[in-house]
């Protein structure tokens, strides 16, 4: 199968999703011109034009609004929110309007809306532009939230978000952009809400979030050559969770850890870590571990924010926690 990059499998699955439906239009800051300010958007524009292609002044909450609007009215609008961080410019238009719309009307409304965004550190970008703030949305009843971690996901993602009636949130991780993979040249969908089992194994399940499985499936070769055997889930979607995948692993296992980009406090590590306890409690040959970024704003500095984004070294480390505290 051919590779290609991150971006790539996403400017493609857009490609693919505005050919087959003439309801899909982008809006955004820069998205048409000058294809987004990490070029996922490039050649729509040329490809679409100016009526499905929209550029936009710096005003989120205009054009997120704008969206909410054209999706209860029948089209299927793709919203790109340069960076994550500027959530809380329209939250309002995404918690309140966009998530409750089916419900205040009754089932009457659907809102297909696809708001994309990338988040994560790793670029030296600064505190207000590298957060992980997947968990914030999660919480809201009527919003889907997707973070895929490879090229593959990234295009399947992505087109299950635009197919389907209700508002998603398509979180792309920035240090994965040019990371290359395998992806079918045709459309494909991944359902929301369906965890994947990156790698097998029987002694600890990883349960990981975004770019972490990528470090969790590091850290679990790198366990393997002294006899481990680490089973890795990629959950892909944190709402919809697919807690059965997840639970099936862990009663196999007996040990689980949990590691997300995000702050460890309040992050969604804690209601995977919730979920295991209450539904597999008795399969635990030790307590569910987390492991997570430290309470404190993204560091600007580089070999500060190497230090405070959990990495395959710590994941491992984790693990071998987890063997000790179980006596294996």
């Amino acid at each position: 199968m051919r590779e290609i990059t991150y971006v790539k499998a996403f400017t493609e699955s857009l490609m693919q999703l505005m050919a087959e439906d003439e309801d899909v239009v982008v809006i955004g800051e820069d998205v048409a011109h000058y294809g987004g300010v990490f070029h996922a958007f490039d050649g729509l524009l040329k490809a679409y034009g100016e009526k499905r292609v929209i550029d936009t002044p710096i005003s989120e909450m205009g054009f997120i609004g704008m969206g909410v609007g054209a999706a209860a009215r029948g089209l299927r609008p793709v919203c790109d929110l340069m960076f994550l961080d500027f959530i809380g410019v329209c939250l309002d238009q995404l918690y309140n309007q966009a998530a409750k719309l089916k419900f205040m009307f009754g089932g009457d409304v659907s809102v297909p809306l696809t708001l994309t965004t990338a988040g994560g550190a790793g670029l030296s970008a600064g505190p207000q532009h590298s957060q992980s703030l997947e968990a914030w949305l999660a919480h809201v009843p009527g919003l889907k939230v997707a973070l895929p971690s490879s090229p593959h996901d990234v295009k399947g993602l992505m087109v299950a978000a635009v197919r389907d009636d209700n508002p998603t949130v398509v979180v792309l991780n920035k240090r994965m952009l040019g990371v290359k993979g395998p992806v079918p040249e045709e459309i494909y969908e991944i359902p929301l809400g369906q965890a994947a089992t990156v790698r097998p194994g029987r002694d600890a399940t990883v349960i990981a979030v975004g770019r972490m499985v990528v470090e969790a499936v590091t850290a679990a070769e790198e366990l393997a050559g002294s006899g481990t055997e680490v089973e890795v889930i990629d959950v892909r979607t944190v709402q919809p969770l697919d807690s059965a995948t997840i639970l099936d692993s862990v009663r196999r296992t007996n040990r689980a850890l949990v590691v997300h980009e995000a702050v460890t406090f309040g992050g969604i590590g804690a209601e995977i870590a919730s979920q295991i306890q209450e539904e597999a409690f008795d399969y635990l040959d030790a307590p569910v571990l987390r492991l997570g970024a430290p309470f404190s704003p993204v560091p600007f500095s580089p070999v500060l924010e190497r230090a405070y984004i959990p990495d395959s070294n710590r994941i491992a480390a984790g693990v071998r926690r987890l063997l000790e505290r179980s006596g294996g």
